[in-house]
């Protein structure tokens, strides 16, 4: 996606604890929100470091994830993540690959 596609791209995707009549969240204020994002941020950054990738947010309404050479892609959603991710990467993200899965617990003392 180019930079203002990025920008100009629609934030009401469904996994964005957006407040809307009538449908349930418990992130109905700014600061929930941006707390959500927050903690959503710093998982997907843990598993994106495995591959040595890391996630920002761009212009305050898209995503960027970048590689340790600075190749960088941008989107405007999560659910975007990990295409962008592997293709960065050059390879997959297996949740169930068992070396990330022991690289995890040992980073958390599991």
């Amino acid at each position: 996606m180019c930079s203002l596609c990025g920008i100009l791209g629609c934030d009401d995707h469904w996994t964005n604890a957006i407040a809307r009549p009538g449908v349930y969240t418990h992130n109905h204020d700014m600061q929930s929100r941006r707390a959500e994002g927050m903690r959503r941020m710093k998982a997907v950054n843990s598993i994106l470091s495995y591959r040595r990738l890391k996630l920002d947010v761009w212009q305050g309404r898209s995503y960027v994830v970048t590689s340790p050479t600075g190749a960088s892609s941008v989107f405007e959603a999560l659910s975007h993540l990990w295409p962008e991710a592997e293709a960065l990467a050059g390879r997959a993200f297996d949740p169930l690959d068992e070396g990330m899965i022991s690289w995890m617990e040992e980073r958390q003392g599991a």
